[in-house]
Protein backbone atom coordinates (compact mmCIF):
# COMPACT_ATOMS: atom_id res chain seq x y z
CA UNK A 1 0.00 0.00 0.00
CA UNK A 2 2.76 2.35 0.92
CA UNK A 3 4.24 1.34 -2.55
CA UNK A 4 1.14 2.30 -4.26
CA UNK A 5 1.19 6.03 -2.59
CA UNK A 6 4.63 6.61 -2.97
CA UNK A 7 4.01 6.22 -6.75
CA UNK A 8 1.20 8.06 -6.99
CA UNK A 9 2.74 10.98 -5.40
CA UNK A 10 5.94 11.24 -7.47
CA UNK A 11 3.53 10.63 -10.54
CA UNK A 12 1.40 13.56 -9.38
CA UNK A 13 4.84 15.89 -8.66
CA UNK A 14 6.30 14.74 -12.29
CA UNK A 15 3.28 16.04 -13.88
CA UNK A 16 3.71 18.99 -11.82
CA UNK A 17 7.31 19.45 -12.98
CA UNK A 18 6.55 18.82 -16.84
CA UNK A 19 3.94 21.30 -16.88
CA UNK A 20 5.64 24.26 -14.92
CA UNK A 21 9.32 23.10 -17.36
CA UNK A 22 7.49 23.14 -20.64
CA UNK A 23 8.97 26.10 -22.80
CA UNK A 24 5.62 28.48 -23.74
CA UNK A 25 8.07 30.21 -26.32
CA UNK A 26 5.99 31.98 -28.86
CA UNK A 27 2.73 29.75 -28.22
CA UNK A 28 -0.24 31.37 -28.51
CA UNK A 29 -2.45 30.31 -25.42
CA UNK A 30 -6.84 31.33 -25.36
CA UNK A 31 -9.01 30.53 -23.54
CA UNK A 32 -12.79 31.38 -23.46
CA UNK A 33 -15.00 30.75 -20.13
CA UNK A 34 -17.94 28.09 -21.55
CA UNK A 35 -19.73 25.59 -19.25
CA UNK A 36 -16.28 23.72 -19.21
CA UNK A 37 -12.85 26.48 -21.02
CA UNK A 38 -12.70 26.01 -24.52
CA UNK A 39 -8.79 26.27 -25.14
CA UNK A 40 -6.33 26.42 -27.65
CA UNK A 41 -3.03 26.82 -28.37
CA UNK A 42 -1.74 28.09 -31.58
CA UNK A 43 1.68 27.50 -33.26
CA UNK A 44 3.22 28.68 -36.50
CA UNK A 45 2.21 25.25 -37.85
CA UNK A 46 -0.76 24.52 -36.29
CA UNK A 47 -3.16 24.46 -33.28
CA UNK A 48 -3.62 22.17 -30.19
CA UNK A 49 -7.39 22.44 -28.97
CA UNK A 50 -9.55 20.72 -26.56
CA UNK A 51 -12.79 18.87 -27.64
CA UNK A 52 -14.92 21.97 -28.26
CA UNK A 53 -13.36 22.37 -31.33
CA UNK A 54 -14.12 19.82 -34.23
CA UNK A 55 -11.24 18.79 -36.31
CA UNK A 56 -13.83 18.17 -39.45
CA UNK A 57 -13.49 21.89 -40.11
CA UNK A 58 -9.79 21.94 -39.86
CA UNK A 59 -10.14 19.35 -42.62
CA UNK A 60 -11.94 21.33 -44.83
CA UNK A 61 -9.68 24.39 -44.43
CA UNK A 62 -6.66 22.58 -44.45
CA UNK A 63 -5.15 23.27 -41.14
CA UNK A 64 -2.98 21.40 -38.80
CA UNK A 65 -5.04 20.64 -35.86
CA UNK A 66 -4.46 18.03 -32.59
CA UNK A 67 -7.28 17.54 -30.36
CA UNK A 68 -6.87 16.59 -26.91
CA UNK A 69 -10.06 16.08 -24.76
CA UNK A 70 -10.78 16.39 -20.70
CA UNK A 71 -9.03 19.62 -19.84
CA UNK A 72 -9.67 22.44 -18.12
CA UNK A 73 -6.05 24.03 -18.31
CA UNK A 74 -3.25 25.22 -20.89
CA UNK A 75 -1.00 22.72 -18.21
CA UNK A 76 -3.90 19.96 -18.63
CA UNK A 77 -3.45 19.67 -22.49
CA UNK A 78 0.31 19.17 -22.24
CA UNK A 79 -0.33 16.01 -20.46
CA UNK A 80 -3.23 14.77 -22.41
CA UNK A 81 -3.30 12.13 -25.44
CA UNK A 82 -4.14 13.41 -28.48
CA UNK A 83 -7.44 12.12 -29.62
CA UNK A 84 -8.11 13.53 -33.11
CA UNK A 85 -5.34 14.62 -35.56
CA UNK A 86 -5.92 16.57 -39.04
CA UNK A 87 -4.58 14.64 -42.35
CA UNK A 88 -2.47 17.95 -42.14
CA UNK A 89 -0.66 17.47 -38.70
CA UNK A 90 -0.48 14.19 -39.35
CA UNK A 91 1.34 15.04 -41.93
CA UNK A 92 3.84 16.94 -40.15
CA UNK A 93 4.27 14.07 -37.22
CA UNK A 94 1.72 14.25 -34.94
CA UNK A 95 -0.06 11.08 -33.60
CA UNK A 96 -2.95 10.09 -31.52
CA UNK A 97 -1.69 9.04 -28.39
CA UNK A 98 1.10 11.40 -28.56
CA UNK A 99 1.06 13.68 -25.56
CA UNK A 100 -0.09 17.42 -25.93
CA UNK A 101 3.23 18.34 -25.15
CA UNK A 102 4.80 16.34 -28.18
CA UNK A 103 2.25 17.34 -30.62
CA UNK A 104 2.40 21.25 -29.72
CA UNK A 105 6.82 20.78 -30.53
CA UNK A 106 5.98 19.56 -34.10
CA UNK A 107 2.92 22.21 -34.42
CA UNK A 108 5.16 25.20 -32.83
Amino acid sequence: MVKVIGVAVSLVFSIGAQASEFNWGELKRERIELQLPLLTVQGSKGLLACAYVDVQTCEKTGEACAIVSGVKTHEDMLQRPVSQVSKAARQLGVEKGMSGAQALNILR
